[in-house]
C-alpha cells in the first residue's frame, strides 16, 4: 500500500496496487471489504464489486491489504487516514540524532 497526491484535487489517496491496477481505498472499498470478511463471500464475488478480472487479482488485493485497514469501519476511515497522513509527515521532518565521538 502507498500513497500519493491526486493531481486533480490535492488530495492524499492511499492505493493498493494488484498487477497493473490501482485500487484507491475509499469508504465505498472498505464497506465491500467488510462485507467479504463478515459474511460468506467468495472471492469471485469480491473481484466482482471491486472490478477486479478475476478472484486471484482479488486474492492478490487481500494479500497486499494491511489487516488494519480490513479492519478499520468505513465510517472511521476519514479520521484514521488523517492521522496517518499526520504520522508520515511527521516521521518525515524529524532527522535522526547525529552521533558524535
Amino acid at each position: 500500500m502507498f500513497k500519493y497526491m491526486s493531481e486533480s484535487s490535492g488530495e492524499v489517496l492511499f492505493v493498493v496496487k494488484v498487477r497493473e491496477k490501482e485500487i484507491p481505498i475509499d469508504e465505498r472499498v472498505l464497506s465491500i471489504i467488510q462485507e467479504y470478511v463478515k459474511t460468506p463471500m467468495s472471492l469471485e464475488e469480491l473481484a466482482s464489486k471491486l472490478g477486479l478480472e478475476s478472484w486471484e487479482e482479488a486474492y492478490e488485493f487481500v494479500k497486499a491489504l494491511p489487516a488494519w485497514v480490513m479492519w478499520t469501519p468505513p465510517t472511521l476511515w476519514k479520521h484514521r487516514k488523517k492521522w496517518l497522513i499526520e504520522k508520515m509527515e511527521s516521521s518525515k521532518s524529524e532527522k535522526p540524532e547525529e552521533k558524535s565521538g
